[in-house]
């Protein structure tokens, strides 16, 4: 691990990439997938901040449940890392937000089907729905920009290449959150009408 006086940001990072080689199948042991891997030194104290995420085929977030469970097996490997130096560190593990800017193909296959604001290398950004993720880029369809008191209309879909895309940022939908939510309540309410039918 990074000592605090004589190391450098470039050992820390190459701490962080060894680190995460050696974590990386015990994250996939629990089905997930390890996204990144940093290393935080503040004083005496250090931090090995790991992040990790559903596999890419997979919808929704990971629980509090699932993080505590590969926190011990993390924190069981990290204590028997024979490349220790034997120094006190904290572990911190949690799941990227929204707000992590979609850099690598599998975030963006991650986020089919949400709402995303694109900045590009050459044309004009735009905002749209993913639509498709392919091997050199997604398939996305513009939202139009609407009238005062309008909503946005969505636009004829469009491809975008990976190389062409400086950056992407899910945009958070309240109005769609609070549909999906209803739809899950009425669907428990339809499965448990069903079953009340079946016993009766």
């Amino acid at each position: 691990m990074p000592t605090t006086g004589g190391k450098s940001g470039t050992d820390t990072i190459a701490e962080a990439a060894r680190l995460k080689e050696l974590l990386e199948q015990a994250v996939e042991s629990h089905g997930l997938f390890l996204e990144d891997v940093e290393i935080r030194v503040a004083g005496a104290l250090r931090t090995v901040h790991v992040i990790v995420d559903l596999p890419e085929d997979q919808t929704g977030g990971v629980g509090l449940d699932a993080i505590a469970e590969v926190s011990q097996t993390l924190s069981k490997t990290l204590d028997e890392d024979p490349q220790d130096d034997g120094r006190p560190y904290s572990l911190e593990v949690s799941s990227p937000g929204l707000s992590r800017p979609l850099t690598q193909p599998r975030h963006w296959r991650r986020n089919v089907g949400r709402l995303v604001k694109v900045k590009l290398v050459a044309g004009e950004d735009f905002t749209g729905r993913v639509l498709d993720v392919g091997a050199d880029g997604v398939t996305m369809r513009p939202e139009e920009a609407p009238k005062k008191g309008m909503k946005p209309r969505p636009g004829e879909p469009v491809q975008v290449e990976f190389a062409n895309i400086r950056s992407g940022k899910v945009e958070v939908e309240f109005a769609r959150l609070d549909e999906e939510e209803v739809l899950e309540k009425l669907s428990a309410e339809t499965n448990g009408e069903l079953e009340n039918e079946e016993e009766a």
